[in-house]
């Protein structure tokens, strides 16, 4: 796999004091973070969670109801 990016200089300056190529310090950056990641991770706490769900439920009292029956002509009702 072939990628192009823009190396930013701050990633170039921590391969050169690394004494690495950006290419090879970018490959030692991406085998590290795959190398155990489960390990990493730590467990979301019932806070976290409870968190991320109010965070979803935000504005659902905001969506409008759904028709009882739902027809091409409902879906397609705001396009030309």
């Amino acid at each position: 796999m072939v990628v192009t990016v823009n190396i930013p200089d701050e990633l170039a300056e921590a391969a050169k004091a690394r004494g690495l190529s950006v290419e090879a310090y970018v490959q030692e950056i991406l085998a590290n973070q795959l190398a155990r990641p489960a390990e990493r991770r730590q467990p979301r706490t019932q806070e976290e969670i409870r968190g991320w769900l109010d965070s979803l439920a935000q504005f659902s009292d905001k969506i409008p109801p759904l028709p009882e029956m739902i027809s091409r002509e409902w879906l397609y009702q705001d396009h030309d």
